[in-house]
């Protein structure tokens, strides 16, 4: 909205012109929504529900009794603050309203006394997803999806049965491995907010300009700077949120923050046109949460037994089998999932 209000008072006002530069609205964004979640989430403590508690948590950071729920805080901070900096296109709008949808899903578990079936919320998932998939099918790519891949310089058109079936698996993928990551305090955060900066630089500087990607012989993403602003935004009240949650944390952001930022990070990701770019974004947290959901799957329904030994999900494991304390998880996962987003980021964009 600044944007625009910028276009018609610039000529009374010069300095406002710079409202209109993209990479301002991108460093305002960022620090303000920093500054909003510093200073707004600690005031709605009272009003969140209590956390039920952790089955694992052999440290003195039990969480039972934290407030916990604070995604519907934050994420409701990033859709107004989008709206605030610029007219979201409908593409934009459809992925903040399903995020905002997709976050009330996991907030009202968050404030139910007896936590939901996992067959229900995965039901719920799997249908918003679905909903997700075809709504940009249509809305976003105009019925024809186009990918560009690793290691050719080819761009494939995908046939929609395949299109839909990446999207809601990587949808589906994305909220729930980013929900069995957020174990430990700061964890899911910081590894949330290395796929988002990460986005965010792919989506202005590589994507969203015109002569890098052309140099890279990647498709150009007409409104890639748009799409940074919400990725930054995000980022920036995500950090908010974890200036609380910093180990040991005042507050969670439970299922309402984990689901909807899986959720946002898997929709940046098909709006990129390379589904590889979840490898980039989300290694760690896959590693971390979705072998625990393959090996609970394989077990039900196969009865195939297969990571027995292990613990997951693994920061679980690393805790409480291997005694990392939980600053040692949050620092060597961190570690980890900087070297590999380095490593894929040149695989990626450069070996074409």
């Amino acid at each position: 909205m600044l944007y625009f209000i910028a276009n018609f008072l610039k000529d009374f006002f010069g300095p406002l012109r710079l409202l209109q530069s993209y990479v301002i609205l991108i460093a305002l964004a960022l620090y303000g929504g920093f500054f909003l979640t510093v200073f707004l989430l600690p005031k709605m403590f009272r009003f969140l529900p209590s956390d039920r508690g952790r089955e694992f948590t052999p440290n003195p950071e039990a969480a039972a009794g934290k407030p916990t729920g604070a995604g519907v805080v934050f994420i409701t901070i990033f859709v107004v603050l989008v709206f605030l900096f610029i007219f979201p296109s409908p593409a934009q709008s459809l992925t903040l309203a399903l995020t905002w949808l997709v976050m009330l899903s996991g907030y009202l578990d968050d404030r139910s006394t007896t936590s939901w079936n996992e067959y229900r919320k995965a039901i719920i998932d799997f249908m918003l997803s679905a909903l997700t998939a075809l709504m940009l099918f249509y809305l976003y790519f105009d019925g024809s999806v186009s990918y560009w891949l690793p290691f050719t310089t080819k761009i494939i058109t995908v046939h929609p049965a395949i299109y839909f079936a990446v999207s809601v698996i990587l949808l589906w993928t994305s909220i729930n491995t980013t929900n069995c990551s957020d174990g430990v305090d700061g964890l899911s955060s910081v590894l949330v907010l290395i796929a988002l900066f990460t986005l965010g630089f792919i989506f202005y500087v590589i994507l969203g300009h015109t002569t890098i990607s052309e140099y890279l012989l990647i498709p150009h993403l007409k409104e890639g700077a748009r799409w940074s602003i919400l990725i930054f935004s995000l980022a920036g009240i995500l950090m908010g949120y974890l200036w609380h949650n910093a180990f040991p944390g005042k507050v969670m952001m439970g299922d309402a923050g984990s689901r909807a930022l899986g959720f946002f990070i898997g929709v940046m990701i098909i709006i990129s046109g390379n589904p590889f770019l979840f490898l980039i974004t989300s290694t760690i947290l896959f590693v971390n949460g979705g072998t625990g959901l393959l090996k609970v799957a394989l077990l039900r329904f196969f009865n195939i037994h297969i990571f027995k030994d292990i613990r997951f999900p693994l920061h679980d494991h690393m805790r409480k089998n291997r005694t990392w304390s939980s600053t040692q998880v949050l620092i060597k996962f961190m570690i980890l999932q900087l070297l590999i987003t380095i490593a894929f980021l040149g695989v990626l964009f450069k070996v074409r």
